[in-house]
């Protein structure tokens, strides 16, 4: 399995050197040469798989035995769940009339980029100490990120990360999240911005390769190609568990969809929504966003373009302007067309501006379905959630919750219908309190309002590329201080 850019200017890679890359050199985003499709038979056996199983039989058709034996690959993938709190991982909840929410928030951060990047941590130590090798990590974050990429790899050795969080973006509990880990290898900046002005300074210190090649520099956020990769189960996961019978062998029916409601922010779980489809799983996808509805644009007037700001929502998380992760979408659906998207993503780079062509526009709509929703919106179906059900969401989940209660009220013929739920309500009070419930807090959020706390504050007007710059130099000479042997005779205090 070999790995190109969505822009088709840069040479192939193999898992590995997808793993490692953030954009590809071109710009572009790493995605399979060739998507496996998969059969009748396949889908049968996977359909009672757990959900581990299934990430596990996902990641060995894209990573290859040479690289990763299949021994090893299950047991990094054992161990990247062992420290989930649920028993299967994650969890379906079917509640009144039909809906059935997805929790994926079962992971030490209670968010859904723990299952991702818990494996994607796995993959990278697994590397870097076969090729004894260390890697700078810097990660971008919009609230949840950031939480599950340190998680995922603080107190190693052979990786530091610096994570930039746009202040006041977040929820009180995801920046302690973040600024109470105090490991050697955490390093947390918080930027007087919002999250899209924060990957400004990232794009251009990684848009300098010889300085990115000199420090080892990676990303885990959604660009990662190991994220998408892992997010597929989600979509299996959900879709054999919402139909009444996986089906019985010998059947030639074509096999019933299933609705799958996407919270959608960067785009990455939809870009991983897309390419389950792509193997043969019959979806329909639907993304639902907040007032920061650039996807929604694009997908209902082809409209690819930023509005003037972006705008503070009870979803945080999903407060984004630059879905990157649309990239791999036009990819997918403009049948590989790598000058095609290189063309409208350069446009899009200068101008903030595309308007898709009318084929590429028209393969996005009939493939995806797309609303926005309002905090009113939000707040209201965290009430009626909770009336009804007894069910408290976080107000990512209850976007995607909105969107099955429209769709219940028009009372037409539906499908199955399964809303992803990305977070858990603790790590949001201040919604729920908006929503005039009562949060439930368990200790280990509780205790995090008294731990100490570590972070650079990046204010506006400093140079906010020289000072990640700065800070990616001085961890590079501390590592040689700390590896350079002690003179003969010399001795420490």
């Amino acid at each position: 399995m070999r790995y190109v850019s969505t822009r088709g200017l840069t040479p192939s890679v193999d898992f590995e050197g997808a793993l490692f890359s953030g954009y590809a050199p071109d710009g572009g985003l790493f995605v399979p040469a060739e998507i496996p499709r998969l059969d009748e038979d396949t889908l049968r056996r996977w359909s009672v798989l757990p959900y581990p199983g299934l990430v596990k039989e996902l990641c060995s058709l894209f990573i290859t035995p040479e690289l990763i034996p299949r021994e090893d690959l299950n047991r990094l993938i054992d161990r990247a769940f062992s420290r989930f709190r649920h028993r299967d991982v994650v969890h379906l909840s079917r509640m009144k009339d039909g809906l059935n929410v997805l929790e994926l928030w079962h992971g030490v951060t209670y968010a859904f980029k723990d299952l991702a990047l818990s494996c994607t941590g796995q993959f990278l130590q697994y590397f870097l100490e076969k090729r004894q090798k260390h890697v700078t990590i810097v990660v971008g974050t919009s609230g949840d990120t950031g939480s599950s990429a340190i998680e995922s790899v603080r107190g190693e050795k052979n990786m530091d990360i610096l994570v930039l969080l746009p202040k006041g973006y977040c929820s009180q509990i995801q920046e302690l999240q973040m600024t109470t880990v105090l490991e050697d290898n955490v390093h947390v900046f918080v930027v007087e911005g919002n999250s899209d002005e924060l990957d400004e300074p990232i794009r251009e210190v990684f848009a300098d390769g010889d300085f990115a090649r000199t420090h080892h520099l990676m990303s885990l956020n959604s660009i990662n190609w190991s994220r998408i990769l892992v997010q597929m189960a989600h979509y299996f996961y959900a879709y054999f568990r919402c139909l009444p019978s996986p089906g019985t062998a010998g059947t030639t029916r074509p096999r019933p969809p299933v609705e799958i409601v996407v919270p959608t922010g960067a785009a990455g779980n939809l870009a991983a929504g897309c390419l389950a489809q792509r193997m043969g799983l019959p979806l329909r996808l639907v993304a639902v966003a907040n007032d920061n509805d650039i996807i929604h644009r694009t997908i209902e007037r082809g409209d690819f373009s930023l509005s003037d700001s972006v705008k503070p929502t009870l979803a945080s998380a999903m407060d984004i302007q630059v879905p990157y992760n649309m990239e791999r979408i036009f990819w997918l659906l403009s049948d590989s067309d790598s000058t095609l998207i290189n063309a409208l993503m350069e446009k899009f780079d200068k101008t903030k501006r595309v308007k898709l062509p009318e084929i590429l526009h028209r393969e996005i709509s009939e493939m995806i379905s797309s609303r926005s929703v309002s905090d009113e919106e939000i707040v209201h179906t965290m009430q009626r959630c909770w009336e009804e059900n007894r069910y408290l969401l976080c107000p990512h989940s209850a976007v995607a919750v909105f969107y099955h209660y429209k769709q219940s009220e028009a009372r037409q013929p539906s499908i199955p219908r399964c809303c992803l739920a990305p977070a858990s309500a603790v790590k949001f009070q201040d919604a729920v309190l908006r929503a005039e419930l009562l949060p439930e807090i368990p200790p280990e959020i509780k205790a995090l309002e008294t731990m100490e706390t570590r972070a650079t504050i990046l204010q506006r007007g400093d140079n906010w590329t020289q000072i990640l710059r700065d800070a990616i130099e001085a961890l590079a000479r501390r590592r040689e201080r700390t590896s350079r042997p002690v003179a003969e005779g010399s001795h420490r205090e």
